[in-house]
């Protein structure tokens, strides 16, 4: 079995200035970043599929990834995977008081409201991040910033109950409806983050729902292509009668 310390002699040897590989000498933090993305929604995707062996694939990706930044850094005289580690280790026992202090929490909702505590009052002792809102990254989807941002939001008091919020995503539609061609970018964005505080409501993470009904009708319009070929035709010469019969067959396979 290999242990960290062979992984992080095989990532300095890929690094190395003279005999390193030509790519892997040339990636900087931001070169690597859209790949570090796309690694871990593969990691998402094979949970979603409950293939174990892929699994163990794709955290391994993941991992490299962590790896080739800390070797990045060292490299800059920044900080190494060591540093890493330390860190994560602290920030671990800080926002468990439950576990690693006196403090006590009986379920999983009292462990987590525990753990928002502590990272509020971390939030309040840095200069740039004083407002609720703040520390939420930019960069992540917008669907699952905008979720993040609502809960924060609920946390201090500005929240709608359930029947309220679907009201109101019923009075965005309506007013995507009759927006002007200046207004529709305004418009549907509030309709959609409306829509993302009903899911909230409804306690299913938007970004996983829309990845899931993503999958499905890839399914159902792989099965409508492979109806129409059966036919002898192409999904694309058929009329808008045929298209919508050959979809709904596609819908029951």
């Amino acid at each position: 079995m290999q242990d960290i310390q062979k992984l992080k002699e095989i990532l300095s040897a890929l690094r190395d200035p003279q005999t390193g590989c030509p790519w892997d000498r040339v990636q900087t933090f931001a070169s690597i970043a859209p790949n570090t993305v796309e690694e871990a929604y593969e990691v998402l995707e094979a949970i979603e599929d409950n293939d174990y062996e892929h699994i163990k694939e794709e955290i391994g990706d993941l991992l490299l990834h962590v790896l080739f930044y800390s070797d990045m850094a060292k490299e800059a005289g920044k900080f190494n995977f060591d540093d890493v580690v330390d860190a994560l280790c602290s920030k671990l026992i800080s926002r468990h008081p439950h576990v690693f202090g006196d403090a006590k929490a009986n379920d999983a909702a009292e462990a987590l409201a525990s753990w928002e505590s502590v990272k509020a009052k971390e939030r309040t002792t840095k200069k740039k991040q004083m407002g609720a809102l703040d520390g939420i990254a930019v960069t992540l989807p917008s669907s699952t910033r905008a979720f993040k941002m609502q809960k924060r939001a609920a946390r201090i008091g500005f929240d709608v109950d359930g029947k309220k919020a679907l009201s109101l995503l019923k009075r965005k539609i309506k007013a995507v409806q009759n927006a002007s061609p200046k207004d529709e970018e305004n418009a549907l964005g509030s309709l959609l983050f409306s829509a993302i505080n009903v899911a909230r409501k409804m306690k299913v993470d938007p970004d996983t729902a829309l990845r899931k009904y993503n999958r499905k009708f890839e399914a159902r319009f792989a099965n409508m292509e492979k109806i129409a070929a059966a036919k002898g035709k192409s999904v694309k010469d058929l009329s808008k009668t045929e298209l919508s019969r050959i979809w709904k067959e596609a819908k029951s396979c």
